[in-house]
């Protein structure tokens, strides 16, 4: 089964702070719910991992990145991932990730992906698919977002010439993705959906 996600997300900072996040697939990877990089083999391929709790079992994927194309200048990633788990079920993503100022202070994250899901998670069907990856999105930009807010707020210098605000405590990192909490929500949203064209 083949999806295809085409989507935009506000982010918090100027262009060169989400920059520095897009650009550095380590940091990346820790935007996305339970994802990990395991190796860097080299600058362009990476060994990496994916963790799905459901309840209290967890299910784990293992794969690799490969960064196919990353232009400074157009502020673009293109990479494609590959992963599979041990029972069978396998998984392709090809994603093209571009950033756009809209002011000093904040930018835009567009990004499309042609993703290609095959054994036990293809049974889901293309409208679940399209809900989960709308739930998973959302919570990697808005980490994505926290990231590069960070960045610009540890690079910028505070008034009168002290020294610059200090880097945030603690990485943000996306929370483990759970989903059982994500098929409760779509069969909510289903009812929800439901009950408001009945009325």
């Amino acid at each position: 089964m083949e999806v295809t996600i085409d989507k935009q997300y506000p982010v918090a900072a100027g262009l060169d702070a989400a920059w520095q996040v897009l650009a550095n697939i380590n940091e990346l990877a820790t935007c996305m719910p339970g994802a990990q990089i395991t190796e860097e083999i080299d600058p362009t391929h990476y060994k990496g991992s994916v963790r799905v709790k459901v309840g209290p079992a967890v299910a784990a994927f293992a794969g690799t990145i490969e960064v196919l194309a990353l232009d400074p200048q157009a502020h673009t990633l293109r990479l494609l991932g590959k992963g599979a788990d041990k029972g069978g079920s396998s998984a392709s993503m090809e994603l093209t990730a571009s950033l756009v100022a809209v002011d000093a202070g904040s930018s835009t994250l567009t990004g499309k992906a042609d993703v290609i899901v095959n054994g036990k998670f293809a049974q889901f069907g293309g409208r679940m698919m399209s809900s989960v990856s709308d739930m998973i999105l959302a919570q990697f930009a808005e980490v994505f977002s926290q990231k590069a807010q960070a960045l610009q707020g540890a690079a910028v210098p505070a008034a009168d010439g002290a020294a610059p605000a200090a880097a945030p405590a603690a990485p943000v990192v996306a929370r483990e993705f759970n989903a059982l909490g994500l098929v409760w929500a779509l069969i909510r949203n289903f009812f929800a959906g439901l009950f408001g064209r009945r009325s």
